[in-house]
């Protein structure tokens, strides 16, 4: 039974592998390390939620297929990001760059948490405050009465 488990598990754990084709692997075991790494940090711009190494759409496979040309023709890591998005623009990046005109997608998530909480903490502030107003001489009065009335 245990045997049977395991192999299960090893199977759903290489699932995400299958999206690669057998005649698109390196002979190179280190250039399939890179170009797997590579795809793994590119977006499948059909599926848009997984990597192009996890991808079975077609322009997934063009683009790995891009990766590891590129590989073969000397490219470093950096020369295929920049080449493919150069080509397809910074939305085939899975994480965005830290750049000038991508500060707002960084920043705006914890701005907007910071200031929302400030905000939650100042209403429950002013929610529980109770401003005591000073009795009038007529209120006064009313409860004098009512403490002073015998009690039956």
């Amino acid at each position: 039974m245990r045997l049977i488990l395991a192999l299960v598990a090893v199977l759903l754990l290489s699932l995400p592998a299958l999206a690669v084709m057998p005649d698109e692997v390196l002979a190179d075991p280190r250039l399939e390390a890179r170009a797997r790494e590579i795809s793994s940090q590119l977006r499948c711009l059909v599926c848009q939620n997984q990597s192009i190494d996890d991808s079975d759409a077609e322009l997934a496979r063009d683009l790995r297929v891009i990766v590891r040309e590129r590989l073969l023709a000397g490219d470093t890591n950096d020369e295929v990001f920049e080449y493919v998005v150069d080509r397809y623009g910074e939305f085939v990046l899975l994480n965005p760059v830290l750049a000038p005109h991508t500060l707002l997608l960084w920043f705006a998530g914890p701005v907007f948490l910071i200031v929302g909480g400030i905000a939650l903490v100042l209403a429950l502030k002013k929610r529980n405050r109770v401003e005591t107003v000073p009795l009038s001489s007529e209120e006064k009065a009313v409860l004098d009465e009512l403490s002073a009335e015998p009690k039956h």
